[in-house]
């Protein structure tokens, strides 16, 4: 990938692994970046990096009208970064009905109406590149948070879909399969963490390095590795959680 003839957007780019790929992405030169969040204002700190390479926009990528006019603002896009997301903690049976509707709508549906918007233009563009932030429990589910990971795991299967679908019109699509990262998201867990930064770098590389399934933590690394050799593995580690 050449940066510097890259146009980028970033979903939830206001703060955590988002700010970081803004972050990494104006680090290795970024031609343009598009930073979208919910609330334009809380976008102030990160457009403040470089008022001449970092757009803010609104975006709720639960509502149409609002990626419709993210998308007519964005017309030279030719890499999208689906970082935003929801995360509730609470199992299936027990946890609030709502939030894992929500996670579904947010996570699922809300990257995937991303994706129908920007791939024609992405395709006007010569092709480009669709980054999808799914998560080391699409992979098998953590009990303690069922919807997230159901929503995480559909998220995976759009993404191998989209590949097959994609890859005639000169889209690349990678999926990026992170563990525990030092957010916002999951700053109530007691757990090692690896730092946004050192995850958006790894992500980067890995686009860079035309990796479909990116794995850029040593968490996800060696779990990635168990799911590989041994999915019902992974099931039973998880599980103990």
């Amino acid at each position: 990938m050449e940066f510097d003839t890259t146009v980028a957007l970033v979903t939830g780019a206001n703060r955590g692994i988002g700010r970081a790929l803004v972050e990494e992405l104006l680090e290795r030169g970024t031609k343009r970046i598009y930073a979208t969040a919910r609330d334009r204002v809380t976008l102030e700190a990160v457009a403040s990096l470089d008022r001449d390479r970092v757009i803010s926009l609104q975006l709720d990528i639960t509502d149409p009208r609002s990626i419709g006019a993210a998308a007519d603002q964005a017309r030279d896009v030719n890499l999208l970064v689906n970082n935003a997301g929801v995360l509730t903690i609470g199992d299936l049976l027990g946890g609030d009905l709502g939030r894992i509707e929500e996670e579904m709508r947010v996570n699922y549906f809300g990257t995937l109406g991303m994706v129908r918007a920007f791939v024609p233009i992405l395709e006007a563009n010569a092709g480009g590149t669709i980054v999808n932030l799914v998560t080391l429990v699409a992979l098998a589910s953590l009990s303690s948070m069922g919807g997230y990971s159901a929503s995480k795991a559909a998220t995976f299967s759009m993404t191998q879909a989209l590949r097959a679908q994609l890859g005639a019109k000169g889209i690349k699509v990678h999926g990026v399969f992170p563990g525990a990262v030092d957010t916002d998201m999951i700053r109530v867990i007691d757990m090692p963490k690896m730092s946004p930064q050192d995850v958006a770098r790894a992500i980067l590389d890995g686009v860079s390095s035309g990796i479909e399934d990116i794995f850029p933590d040593p968490m996800s690394q060696n779990l990635g590795a168990t799911w590989l050799h041994d999915p019902k593995a992974l099931e039973r580690q998880l599980a103990a959680f």
